[in-house]
């Protein structure tokens, strides 16, 4: 099992003409994605290098595909109005790896969301999200491997990832980041001790975003085949701590934390564009305080999410790892 997203989703990219669009849609492909057509106003009736269907809109990409998902690679000053045509069109899950859309756009396509509520919207500024699917015997090692019933959408490296009918541990758990390069080494650490991932996402680093991590805890709780789940965190906001009090009050499975930014002063951004202190209560050690409170094991160096995860989970690790 998996949430939001499977081996059978559809998928489109708004933006496949671009050349960030045209580069990830053949990574989606070669991992097994069902992406079925592009997007780009104008050039519709055309076909992509993959041989991928172009259509001038959402709409008639929709209609003629039956996709339910969005990849969007639109640039920051028409990302907004993109997503919510994808949301307009009935498409279920909105992956938007855009960085850069003014906070303001992203307020306006919060509200208009409203209307619109069986689209999830992931990101913006995030790699994306991935159910992964089962390697293919004797396909190749590395970024050479072929996967097959899985899901990939955005930009993160498919190889690392590992399903859970492949998983030593016969075990599988959620990953959660507001940091991408974090997702990544923790779905790595937890792939090399043989723990299986049901999906992982990266929900973007932005103050103004899509689904946050209670949607998606929530999501993964009633989840029958993710047994555990590891949520990466980071200074400012509220985010984490909101999260902490409802794992307290309503999460079944164990979750593993980690918070980045032990180090970061007080009012400069640190990479995202929601990593800023602005008062002692979303510094990282405040949050790590919160969340222990609350009985979520958090691991105070990114180096031990796997190890931090498998003893929650109570499962051996392999000798060497």
């Amino acid at each position: 099992m998996s949430i939001l997203i499977n081996g059978h989703t559809k998928v489109i990219c708004q933006g496949i003409t671009g050349s960030a669009g045209a580069f990830h849609t053949r990574g989606c492909l070669d991992y097994g994605t069902q992406v079925v057509a592009g997007v780009t106003p104008g050039k519709g009736g055309r076909t992509d290098d993959n041989g991928l269907p172009i259509f001038n809109t959402v709409a008639d990409a929709v209609r003629n595909t039956a996709a339910d998902a969005s990849m969007i690679f639109v640039p920051p000053a028409f990302a907004a109005d993109g997503i919510i045509e994808a949301a307009a069109a009935g498409l279920k899950t909105i992956v938007t790896v855009t960085e850069g859309i003014p906070t303001q756009d992203m307020i306006r396509v919060k509200a208009v969301l409203r209307d619109y509520p069986h689209a999830n919207l992931i990101g913006p500024n995030c790699p994306g999200i991935i159910s992964p699917g089962r390697k293919v015997p004797g396909s190749g090692e590395g970024p050479h491997a072929k996967f097959q019933g899985g899901c990939k959408i955005g930009i993160m490296p498919g190889y690392i990832h590992l399903a859970r009918e492949d998983a030593s541990t016969g075990k599988a758990v959620g990953i959660i980041s507001r940091s991408g390069t974090l997702t990544y080494e923790a779905v790595w650490q937890c792939t090399v001790l043989g723990l299986g991932q049901s999906t992982c996402i990266g929900i973007g680093g932005d103050p103004v975003k899509g689904l946050n991590f209670i949607e998606l805890l929530d999501l993964f709780n009633r989840d029958r085949d993710t047994d555990g789940v590891v949520m990466i965190g980071e200074i400012g906001g509220s985010d984490e701590t909101d999260a902490g009090r409802w794992i307290a009050a309503h999460m079944t499975k164990p979750v593993v934390a980690f918070i980045a930014g032990l180090t970061a002063p007080k009012g400069k951004r640190m990479g995202h564009a929601g990593a800023i202190i602005g008062g002692a209560d979303d510094t990282a050690q405040a949050k790590i305080e919160a969340l222990e409170e609350c009985g979520v094991a958090v691991a105070h160096s990114p180096a031990h999410l796997g190890s931090k995860m498998a003893e929650a989970l109570a499962v051996e690790v392999p000798a060497g790892a």
